[in-house]
């Protein structure tokens, strides 16, 4: 996980680890060393170990000199992955911590959505857990890593796709262009971070623009006041192509879904920035199923019904200033 706290969510999912290490369970437990920083620090990462919980840190910071000489403190893993017996599986964008998340509590809730897997892409979500775990210990034998490829007579195609920095080119807003490419009706996205690249806004606006109903849910309120700032910088293009834009107003829409014309869906860890696309390690998973399909619409309904809409009147009220200070934050984009 990229964010795991010594809190009471944290710390249940840490007890039942810890539970189960005693019974003789292979249990192993990774998390990225700067988001999850405090729990690195707390008694609950040495009780996991003590408990026999074999615990790993993604990209240390430890050593932050060494770092900044010779690595790179912006690559983070920002995957949100469990995977249990190699044959069930849980994805999407929650980490492993409260609703409240008590280190940016005055946004709380933070509103997420998980799926329980089972089937072929919980092995592909172990491979991605694997290639992480050898990453920073290499001598691991890569047989201690159940893998369950049993034929699969019900159920529906899924498929996981993930990106990284390691690999020479990104592929997420390609491929979610493609995805949009397909959108003959509808398309709903949720997202908290909306810093796209030039494929991916283009490719929004031109599915507006053919006649799709095209509708993107954000937060009202948001944790990075430059992230907002540089969102809000591509409202006025989005309207103008038709798009219809949602601020969700209870807490921290942190869901990350994009579902297409009742037939496809999409959950994962990515945001649609460029940090997801260029810096992070991301886990999503895409299904071709009406009736989930249906179930995450609904639960995008449910956004939408919290949420108050922005319209271009509103935009174009916008003060001189305000619309001077996005301008500026959005040539940050690249390092945000």
């Amino acid at each position: 996980y990229y964010i795991w706290l010594d809190d009471g969510m944290g710390t249940a999912i840490a007890e039942a680890l810890m539970r189960a290490a005693k019974r003789g369970v292979q249990c192993r437990a990774m998390v990225d060393g700067m988001g999850s920083r405090k729990l690195l620090r707390s008694p609950l990462w040495e009780r996991m170990k003590q408990a026999g919980v074999e615990v790993s840190v993604a990209l240390p910071i430890d050593n932050i000199f060494k770092i900044l000489m010779f690595s790179r403190i912006d690559l983070r893993n920002h995957r949100k992955i469990t995977i249990i017996d190699g044959k069930i599986g849980y994805v999407g964008s929650r980490n492993s911590a409260d609703p409240e998340f008590r280190v940016k509590p005055k946004y709380a809730p933070w509103v997420d959505i998980m799926l329980r897997v089972q089937g072929p892409i919980v092995a592909q979500n172990q491979m991605l857990f694997a290639s992480d775990w050898l990453m920073e210990n290499p001598d691991t034998p890569f047989d201690t890593f159940p893998f369950l490829l049993e034929p699969q007579v019900d159920g529906y195609p899924a498929q996981v796709f993930a990106d990284g920095p390691t690999q020479r080119q990104g592929t997420t807003p390609q491929f979610l262009s493609i995805l949009m490419g397909h959108a003959k009706q509808s398309l709903v996205i949720s997202t908290p971070y909306f810093v796209p690249d030039f494929t991916l806004i283009n490719m929004i606006c031109a599915t507006a623009y053919r006649g799709v109903d095209v509708t993107i849910i954000f937060p009202r309120k948001n944790d990075s006041f430059i992230v907002a700032a540089t969102s809000h910088s591509y409202y006025w293009q989005l309207l103008e192509a038709g798009v219809k834009i949602y601020e969700y107003k209870p807490g921290l829409l942190h869901a990350k879904t994009l579902t297409i014309d009742d037939q496809i869906s999409l959950v994962g860890s990515t945001n649609l920035d460029l940090r997801s696309f260029d810096l992070n390690y991301e886990n999503n998973v895409i299904f071709y199923d009406k009736a989930l399909t249906k179930e995450i619409i609904t639960r995008q309904n449910s956004y939408i019904a919290d949420s108050v809409e922005v319209t271009r009147s509103e935009v174009r009220r916008w003060p001189l200033y305000y619309r001077i200070w996005i301008n500026i934050v959005s040539t940050m984009g690249p390092v945000l």
